[in-house]
């Protein structure tokens, strides 16, 4: 085991996207592949502090690298996002019964 899994051990992916800015870089990421210097200039954070936040994600396996000459570009890598997701289902499941319940009464109110 590698020190980058050894940390996202001790880091749920959930703990990694809490964090508001890491969420804001995923959205980026999402659009595109950015430099660190896009993504300061979105983020309005420092280098350093965006540097902080992509090594995060990228130990949670978020984003990977590539170099492109003197850059460094970051991709979003969507795939852990995926236990995320399948976490969320049930909740999906039980919202929409509840608006669907919602909807048939608001219909019988009319």
């Amino acid at each position: 085991m590698n020190a980058t899994q050894n940390n996202y051990e001790k880091t749920s992916l959930f703990e990694v996207i809490a964090e508001s800015n890491r969420r804001k870089i995923i959205d980026y990421l999402r659009i595109s592949p950015r430099t660190v210097t896009e993504i300061v200039e979105y983020t309005k954070l420092s280098q350093p502090g965006v540097s902080k936040h992509l090594k995060i994600l990228r130990e949670a396996g978020l984003v990977t690298i590539t170099k492109d000459s003197q850059s460094r570009i970051y991709h979003l890598q969507g795939q852990p996002l995926k236990e995320i997701d399948n976490w969320l289902e049930p909740y999906r499941r039980f919202w929409e019964e509840r608006l669907d319940a919602l909807e048939e009464l608001l219909d019988e109110e009319e």
